[in-house]
């Protein structure tokens, strides 16, 4: 099951029946199955709570990946910060909806190993966000 709930923000306008069925699709493309997903879409002050809490990071930051995955199974939690979201799509030029998209795939692909720390992983996992967002 894939779940979308909100802390301390409001709730995205979201497809949620046409959004899972994409993240279905595209975790399928990396031979996994979706187990439990939960969406927790958040202020950057919830983020930043969450970010210190768990993490020991003391920055905002649009994306935290909780993963509970199996061998060939996905199940995580998801925490997305609306308003860094928000600010990345203006930083970028493209709608809010178009980052959103790609923020809900970035973390899915986290979930299936792929990183983002060096510049080779963070490419890789441009191109493959690149290719989800094809497919919606």
């Amino acid at each position: 099951m894939i779940y979308f709930s909100v802390e301390d923000s409001i709730m995205p306008a979201l497809d949620q029946r046409k959004i899972s069925r994409w993240i279905r699709a595209v975790a399928a493309d990396y031979g996994f199955a979706i187990g439990n997903i939960h969406y927790i879409f958040c202020s950057d002050e919830r983020e930043l709570e969450v970010n210190r809490q768990f993490l020991r990071h003391d920055y905002y930051t649009d994306i935290i990946t909780f993963d509970y995955s199996t061998a060939s199974t996905l199940n995580g939690d998801i925490f997305i910060s609306m308003d860094t979201v928000r600010s990345n799509a203006e930083m970028v030029g493209v709608p809010f909806e178009n980052e959103l998209y790609r923020i809900l795939i970035h973390g899915i692909l986290h979930l299936t190993g792929q990183g983002d720390k060096t510049p080779e992983t963070k490419a890789q996992m441009t191109e493959k966000e690149n290719k989800a967002l094809a497919k919606l």
